[in-house]
């Protein structure tokens, strides 16, 4: 029989939300602290006998504190928490036969706590040792089943997709067949009055048509002119696109597509170097997206998940409340899975980065992109997220508005540095040609923009190029042209 888990995995694997590696040495109440924190949370897994930094040090000269350690989830936690426990050969790092010890942990529906009655809440990699209001807030949210865990009314094996199951195995070191993992982890298949019964969850991460099960389980992206929604002969609606299919796979359709739809700007940077930056970071919206399919609450089947971008701001729409013990006042520093499982296959798959931190990098990707921070708003069991962006309204010479780009601080910082050491006239006049030869249609008002002057300064350098550069066509459509009777006084610009 192989193993399920290759030792190489395990000693590699990040360690993270729902895995974590511990020495044989490490104490028993110690032990109980990650198992309990792990209960409270997503469950997980902890193999005991490799080290933090990967060196595998086995638990065979250990035997005796390991059986006291195979006691902790009975003996040192209130109430006993559910584990499994196996051992998998390997060599240590003294180049001798040994073993370590895989712990499974079950998320529990219940409230964890050591014998000291603490309890914990595993939060990234750290066991978060809760205050009494927390304690609270999580007994509440712990008194509700996870629609996720529930046996979908007439589906069976053959609606599952085991090529599907047999991917996510190669990528989580799982050596043996498809129906053994799903019968024997996660509780995705089980056996009940001689028949299997499958859950929601593997049918939205492996199903064959997890639509014909969850009908709203999709997302759709809405992209609008202008910066509110318009309805009936004012609709301005340019794109609108519904995904859907297996979990994983809409996940990278949507992404793929949003980012299509992100505009990215050029400006002149340091040493006269051109730079491409987004409207929006692209952590900050993936994250968003990728929170609202793995978080949002399954057995709403009213509504998608709506991703609407306009042209100064992007919003997600997911259904359902805040989950668990997060709240819009902790919503930086509280982590709480509605879907465990779903969260932690999209996690194996990389889509969730950063168990329980990645609104608070959010927040410090938009302050460091010079952008106001994400706006979160509860109501009518929809949850809302938004970013946006900076916009600057500017007046060409006709009395057109035109908006300008915004830049980060950075950037900023970079486009003054530039100018000021760059930009005289003759060396400005320079940087206008080196934009016309980047984006022939690009506007003086950009030009001006980029280079961090005034419109009024560049119209009057563009007048004073006639000899070497015109414009073609209208106002409206028109594009810049370099005169070929001055290609070799722009040639080396």
């Amino acid at each position: 029989m192989t193993k399920p888990f290759s030792i190489e995995t395990l000693r590699s694997k990040p360690e993270g939300q729902t895995f974590d590696r511990k020495s044989a040495r490490i104490d028993a109440k110690a032990l109980a602290v990650v198992l309990t924190a792990m209960a409270n949370a997503d469950g997980g897994s902890v193999v005991v006998g490799i080290e933090d930094d990967g060196i595998i040090t086995g638990i065979d000269r250990y035997l005796p504190h390991i059986n006291d350690l195979l006691r902790v989830p009975i003996d040192y936690c209130v109430p006993s928490i559910e584990a499994k426990a196996e051992y998998i050969s390997c060599k240590n790092d003294e180049g001798n036969d040994d073993h370590v010890l895989l712990i499974h942990i079950e998320q529990s529906n219940r409230i964890h706590t050591t014998t000291a009655d603490d309890a914990y809440l595993r939060i990234g990699d750290k066991s978060h040792k809760l205050g009494f209001e927390e304690r609270m807030q999580l007994t509440f949210a712990k008194g509700v089943c996870y629609f996720e865990d529930e046996p979908v009314s007439q589906a069976e094996m053959d609606d599952i997709d085991l090529n599907a199951v047999a991917d996510y195995c190669d990528i989580i070191g799982y050596d043996r067949d498809a129906q053994t993992y799903l019968r024997t982890n996660k509780g995705f298949v089980v056996g009940k009055n001689q028949r299997e019964l499958v859950s929601g969850a593997v049918l939205l991460l492996f199903g064959k048509e997890p639509q014909r099960w969850f009908q709203r389980a999709r997302v759709r992206v809405i992209c609008f002119d202008g910066n509110v929604e318009q309805t009936g002969v004012r609709m301005n609606v340019v794109k609108d696109e519904m995904f859907e299919g297996r979990i994983v796979e809409m996940t990278r359709n949507v992404l793929a597509f949003v980012k299509t739809q992100i505009k990215e700007h050029t400006f002149l940077g340091e040493g006269a170097v051109f730079r491409t930056v987004p409207d929006y970071p692209e952590f900050c919206w993936t994250e968003l997206i990728v929170n609202a399919i793995a978080h949002r609450d399954y057995s709403i089947s009213g509504t998608d998940i709506q991703v609407k971008i306009f042209s100064d701001h992007l919003t997600v729409e997911s259904p359902g409340i805040l989950p668990g013990t997060v709240r819009l006042g902790n919503i930086r520093t509280t982590h709480f899975s509605r879907n465990p499982k779903i969260a932690n296959v999209l996690h194996d798959y990389g889509f969730v980065r950063e168990f329980g931190e990645g609104i608070n990098r959010i927040y410090e990707e938009m302050l460091k992109a010079g952008l106001p921070a994400p706006e979160f708003k509860q109501s009518d069991f929809i949850l809302r997220a938004t970013i946006r962006k900076i916009v600057n309204t500017e007046k060409k010479s006709d009395g057109q508005s035109v908006v300008a780009d915004r830049i980060d601080e950075n950037v900023a910082q970079n486009v003054a540095q530039n100018v000021a050491q760059n930009v005289a006239q003759n060396d400005r006049r320079s940087a206008i040609i080196k934009c016309i030869k980047e984006n022939p249609y690009i506007s003086r008002a950009k030009i001006a923009y980029i280079l961090g002057v005034s419109v009024k300064t560049i119209e009057r350098d563009i007048a004073e190029m006639n000899d070497m550069i015109s414009y073609i066509g209208s106002a409206k459509n028109g594009y810049w042209q370099i005169n070929d009777n001055n290609d070799t006084k722009t040639e080396n610009l």
